[in-house]
């Protein structure tokens, strides 16, 4: 009871006296009109009341699709379990078992959001770069209420990159080269480096091939109805 009291308390606007996420109330992590929207959604009453972290994951593991808010801005259940994350606020360990778990990809997605609103920015980059590499499918809801597809590494680019994903603005990023310039990262190198370098060989090799065999030396002289060369 005292920790459902501390999640409610969450959501008060007077005073918020808990743990803080880069300096204020981590449910205002989310813009009002959203929480709000989230507060008042029927999955947020029936699915998310009196759940802990290990609930949660079981609800997380139920999701089949990702995004913000669609229709008449109604929130989808990823972006509620994401409001209940900020509320139970998992140690890190946690977080990272269910980024890091490969047999529920909306967890993982989960997640890896949950990463980008809460960690620091050196952080994001650490954790979330090497799910670039991963490509699994994910149903994505749309505004106007269908479905799209995306995969794990586009939308992990977008956490990275964009301004605002599944309908939230999110805190600014660094550029990863300014960090790269302060020590606080190493150069990234890309999974398809060596790919790359593979085939920038073979087609430089290719290019040469090409080239000896059109080699005028290589060529011999076209014959005439004679059966001579030309000039003989």
């Amino acid at each position: 009871m005292a920790h459902h009291a501390d999640a409610k308390r969450m959501l008060d606007e007077r005073g918020y006296e808990g743990q803080t996420i880069h300096n204020q109330n981590p449910a205002h992590l989310l813009e009002k009109p959203v929480r709000d929207r989230i507060t008042d959604s029927y999955y947020w009453k029936e699915q998310c009341f009196a759940i802990n972290e290990a609930t949660l994951c079981d609800r997380a593991v139920e999701l089949t699709f990702l995004g913000g808010t669609y229709g008449q801005q109604k929130p989808t259940p990823f972006l509620c379990l994401t409001l209940k994350l900020l509320q139970l606020l998992p140690d890190r360990d946690v977080v990272l078992e269910y980024l890091h778990q490969e047999d529920f990809k909306y967890l993982s997605a989960l997640a890896a959001f949950y990463v980008r609103l809460t960690f620091d920015a050196v952080d994001v980059y650490k954790t979330l770069e090497p799910l670039l590499g991963d490509y699994r499918k994910l149903r994505r809801r749309t505004r106007e209420g269908g479905h799209g597809l995306t995969y794990m590494d586009q939308f992990v680019d977008d956490l990275l990159t964009k301004e605002r994903v599944c309908g939230t603005t999110l805190r600014k990023l660094p550029q990863r080269t300014l960090l790269e310039d302060l020590g606080q990262l190493e150069e990234r190198v890309s999974p398809l480096g060596e790919e790359i370098k593979e085939i920038d060989g073979e087609s430089e090799e290719e290019r040469r091939n090409d080239e000896e065999e059109d080699d005028p030396e290589e060529i011999e002289a076209p014959l005439n109805e004679n059966g001579e060369t030309h000039g003989s």
